[in-house]
């Protein structure tokens, strides 16, 4: 097996790392203080071709695999921008998915170009506040009518409803009751964010403060039959392929915030005199730091062993689970013992670890949570039993 990058993998790797090198920790504390969208970060990666990384050539992206999409979120993370930067971009570099492969040519050519630009911003709205992870058992609605459809209900925790003109929308076109299959009867739909039907409502939240979560309230939105994606009744199927992805990017934003923290507290430990000596000599110090580590480093090979598998278009459902799982509990704990090293400084903002602590937090939780992950792994790797 070849752990090694290419050269241009390297090369990216690389120019992103110049590219953020233009956004200092200052910058994203006072973003996490005031909640401004950081407008020209975004426009910088847009710039840059990297919304466009993993989108082929013709229609005007890189054409490049999720290792290379893992590499440049990694790398966003290791420079200090944590979920505030991820997050504003994180959608754009892999979440088109579905539009890609299952949308017609007349909607790629009339929307990629605009949101490779950055010119459009996008949002995933899936979730709903009564339905959470069981997705087959949204009740947002779109009834056919004319050319079109027209949708209501209600999503939650939609990232950058605010800054978003078009959200991927599912939601059920056949009632639960009236299907064969639970995952059928749900449709996929590339939707105007339209103030005249959609109410927006921010959410309020421990972190990532300048990437906005939201509450949509959707009512009566009309939406034409051309911006259906793929058949309909068959979205839950298309969404499906965008997991296994999201959950390497998710890992790799993973990695690069737990590397941040540490090489923060590193850079404090070596710095800090207690008692005549740095604080970094003493074990009670060194052996956390050197633990977090190992666990990020191990973390990491099985993030782009995931990606290695989903780019040679192999199963890579375990793989890609366990990479967020095991990459998300060592960036939390990495960033709880970089804040442990600081000492009462690790609880001043100036030192910003305490601001990687509360949005590694996020992780454990979302895009989904630990313990689903758990239940996935003892379903299908195990073959234990459905819990739940």
């Amino acid at each position: 097996m070849d752990f090694q990058f290419t050269e241009e993998q390297e090369e990216i790797r690389k120019q992103v790392h110049a590219l953020c090198s233009r956004f200092p920790d200052e910058y994203w504390r006072e973003r996490d203080e005031t909640g401004e969208f950081a407008w020209d970060f975004y426009q910088a990666v847009a710039e840059a071709g990297y919304l466009g990384i993993t989108i082929p050539q013709e229609y005007g992206g890189s054409g490049l695999g999720i290792t290379e999409a893992a590499l440049v979120m990694q790398t966003i993370a290791e420079c200090g921008g944590g979920t505030q930067a991820c997050s504003s971009v994180h959608l754009g570099i892999f979440g088109l998915e579905p539009l890609i492969k299952y949308g017609t040519a007349a909607a790629k050519e009339k929307y990629l170009a605009k949101v490779l630009s950055g010119e459009t911003h996008v949002s995933f709205a899936v979730t709903e506040p009564d339905a959470g992870t069981n997705t087959t058992q949204i009740s947002t609605f779109a009834t056919r009518k004319g050319d079109g459809y027209i949708v209501s209900g209600r999503k939650v925790f939609i990232t950058k409803a605010r800054e978003s003109k078009k959200m991927l929308l599912l939601a059920r076109t056949t009632p639960y009751d009236q299907v064969e299959k639970k995952t059928m009867g749900i449709s996929l739909f590339f939707a105007d964010i339209d103030p005249k039907a959609v109410e927006v409502r921010e959410l309020h939240k421990c972190g990532r403060k300048s990437v906005d979560t939201n509450m949509l309230f959707i009512d009566n939105l009309y939406v034409p039959k051309e911006d259906l994606i793929g058949e309909e009744g068959k979205g839950f199927y298309y969404i499906l392929d965008g997991i296994n992805p999201e959950r390497i990017l998710i890992a790799s934003e993973c990695i690069g915030m737990g590397k941040r923290s540490i090489e923060k507290a590193v850079q404090y430990a070596k710095e800090r005199i207690v008692f005549g000596r740095p604080i970094g000599m003493n074990q009670g110090i060194q052996f956390p730091l050197a633990d977090s580590c190992a666990k990020l480093e191990t973390a990491e090979l099985m993030v782009y062993k995931a990606a290695w598998l989903y780019d040679h278009h192999k199963q890579c459902g375990k793989e890609s689970n366990i990479a967020k799982y095991m990459a998300a509990e060592a960036a939390c704990e990495a960033a709880d013992r970089a804040m442990q090293a600081h000492g009462g400084y690790g609880y001043i903002k100036d030192y910003d670890v305490e601001r990687y602590w509360r949005e590694a937090r996020l992780f454990r939780i979302a895009p989904i949570s630990q313990e689903m992950i758990l239940n996935y792994v003892g379903e299908h790797v195990l073959g234990l039993p459905k819990s739940y």
